[in-house]
């Protein structure tokens, strides 16, 4: 999947804001089962939430969210607080149910 542009996230954390956190990440942090919980919600959701419970640290959330992004092939939309906000496309098209907006070029006028 393509980087995602700044509008298409805008769009995605928009989508985002009704939806309630489906995986936790407690003190034990990233583990495989919790690995195995995020796989699990991206079949069948493409935009999920994840809420660190035990984390306090910025840097330490950062770095988890970026193993996450990296170990389940997802992107980082945004954050607010301890709510990390994740987007990965279905592979099948017939699966997906959420269409990124996309610009059209602007034609030169010269």
């Amino acid at each position: 999947m393509k980087k995602l542009e700044g509008f298409q996230k805008k769009h995605l954390r928009g989508l985002a804001h009704g939806l309630k956190p489906v995986v936790l990440i407690g003190q034990k942090g990233l583990t495989n089962e919790l690995l195995k919980s995020a796989e699990q919600a991206f079949l069948s959701h493409e935009l999920i939430k994840v809420k660190f419970n035990d984390f306090k640290e910025k840097e330490q959330k950062e770095e988890i969210s970026k193993t996450l992004e990296k170990k389940t092939g997802s992107q980082l939309v945004g954050a607010v607080g301890h709510i990390y906000i994740f987007f990965r496309q279905q592979e099948d098209p017939e699966k997906r149910r959420i269409y990124l907006p996309v610009r059209d070029a602007v034609p030169d006028e010269s």
